[in-house]
């Protein structure tokens, strides 16, 4: 795979490319686009050809890929995380953040408070009030450069009202890979105060070397009649638009509840999302990640050397993901001045740090999950705007 190649996806109805301008400014005729969580890479060949052969066939009716769905879903866990899936564990929903409004709706009522380790991806904010539910923050302090939890301070601000837990492991926006000790502690803290945990593991496949990524339901077997996990294609194989996501569920109770509500509503995949995600759960899509690791390990170190040898910036290491996170509280610029930067001068557009929750008031998110060219034109945009700082 030629992960340099450049490909244009202006006026391609992408919404990362098309939809800059109107949201930060930044138009798609000279502007990165660093914000929205998807790749400007090609899928691997052998997604492209199950797509291509489909589209060759002409009939789009109704089809059932639920044994090789299932079947690669439980190939995919076992190879790659040493995780053994049954396949009745397995749902499919359309996308992740649909999969965290089911679970919502599934397990907890109107006015539950919803707990969320922040900072943190901001669909679950976003999905939690829509749904009536109320989101509870519970803030991660930065230690040695990294996010940690804070056991002590968040039981104490457990009420009672608290009925679910959601943990993004990996972390986005930080790109923390959860040791087992703190999974171990978050299983504990579960146990505690009686909350159902979603893990929702979507960039577990993004991990770089020197971490290991475990899956919740691998730390704590006594924790898995509480736990529901989401996984998902999307981000490992920049298929995010085909809105598949895995809903895994271990427990026989948890899973006849979910089940009864996915029939209520008649949920069901798309054949082309199943078919796709056949495809990619396989050897050849094993090796295109694997290659694709290569290239994010060294977008990341060229990008994060940049950041850091500008006064005041900071890229908290990446340990899984193609999101940095930045904190720019170290240049003692409001948070309107440093945006203003980025946006205007040097026409970046990446996520506001206040969206992800308490603690993200000073950072910048930007993906890196894009050609070399890209990120070295980044890295050098961003040193001119800071240049006075130098």
């Amino acid at each position: 795979m030629n992960f340099d190649e450049i490909i244009d996806r202006r006026g391609t109805h992408s919404t990362k490319w098309d939809k800059m301008e109107a949201i930060y400014g930044v138009s798609a005729e000279d502007g990165l686009p660093m914000w929205v969580a998807d790749t400007d890479f090609r899928a691997p060949k052998v997604v492209q050809d199950t797509v291509r052969n489909m589209a060759d066939h002409g009939i789009f009716a109704y089809a059932d890929y639920s044994a090789e769905y299932t079947g690669a879903i439980r190939w995919w866990m076992q190879n790659r995380h040493g995780w053994t899936v049954e396949r009745d564990w397995i749902f499919t929903t359309t996308g992740l953040v649909n999969g965290v409004g089911m679970c919502l709706d599934a397990f907890t009522d109107p006015g539950d408070g919803i707990v969320l380790f922040t900072p943190v991806y901001h669909a679950f904010a976003k999905v939690i009030r829509n749904a009536g539910r109320k989101v509870v923050e519970c803030g991660m302090p930065i230690e040695d450069g990294l996010y940690r939890m804070d056991f002590d301070a968040w039981d104490a601000q457990m009420t009672g009202a608290e009925k679910m837990v959601i943990l993004c492991s990996p972390h986005n926006p930080g790109g923390r890979v959860w040791t087992r000790a703190e999974l171990q502690g978050i299983a504990d803290f579960c146990k505690r105060h009686d909350l159902l945990l979603i893990s929702d593991e979507i960039h577990h496949d993004l991990v770089f070397p020197g971490h290991k990524h475990i899956p919740m339901t691998m730390v704590d077997p006594s924790v898995n009649d509480r736990v529901i996990m989401l996984t998902a294609p999307s981000k490992t194989f920049n298929v995010a638009g085909l809105h598949t996501g895995n809903v895994i569920i271990p427990d026989d109770g948890l899973r006849a509840r979910f089940a009864a509500r996915m029939s209520a509503l008649n949920l069901a995949g798309n054949s082309v999302g199943e078919a796709v995600a056949a495809a990619a759960y396989s050897p050849e899509g094993a090796a295109w990640v694997d290659e694709l690791m290569v290239y994010l390990d060294t977008n990341r170190k060229i990008f994060d050397a940049a950041i850091d040898d500008i006064p005041g910036l900071k890229s908290m290491p990446l340990q899984a993901t193609f999101l940095a996170w930045v904190d720019f509280s170290g240049t003692g610029m409001a948070r309107e001045e440093f945006t203003a930067r980025v946006e205007q001068q040097a026409r970046i557009a990446a996520n506001h740090g206040p969206t992800f929750g308490l603690g993200g008031d000073n950072f910048l998110r930007f993906n890196l999950g894009t050609q070399r060219a890209r990120i070295e034109e980044a890295c050098d945009r961003l040193m001119a705007a800071f240049s006075d700082l130098q």
